[in-house]
Parts: structure tokens; sequence; C-alpha cells
């Protein structure tokens, strides 16, 4: 179990800020924590990555799970 209060995201150090998980998403818990800094690398990389596999505009988010400490898109 994560037990950080404020976590950072390792590509940017931008807090983390918590985030509702849907209900349908399978994730266990209420929510995790996301880093929604546009200016993160992880965010850019992953436009990036986006358009030259699939030619769209879109990105992910960096993203951790309170509960388990995973993280991931």
């Amino acid at each position: 179990m994560v037990r950080e209060l404020n976590p950072r995201c390792p590509y940017c150090s931008a807090p983390l800020l918590r985030w509702g998980t849907p209900p349908e998403s399978g994730w266990q818990g209420d929510y995790q924590y996301v880093c929604f800094n546009d200016e993160c690398v992880y965010f850019i990389r992953g436009a990036r990555w986006m358009l030259e596999h699939y030619s769209v505009t879109a990105s992910y988010r960096y993203r951790l799970d309170p509960l388990t400490g995973e993280s991931g898109p």
C-alpha cells in the first residue's frame, strides 16, 4: 500500500492529484493518483507514440494506484 501523502510524478516532479476511478474500470480502489501536468515528458512522449503508432492525437498520463503501488499509463 502506498502511504505517501503527497506523491509526485517521477517524470516531472509535479504533485499527483487524486482522480476518482470509474466503476467499470476494474481498479479496486475509489481513486488513483494521476499527473495532470501537460508539460510532463511522460505525457508528451505518449502523445508522440500514439501519433506514430496509431495516427491519433491522444496521449496517456502517469498514474499510481495507492492500494497496490502499481504505476503506469
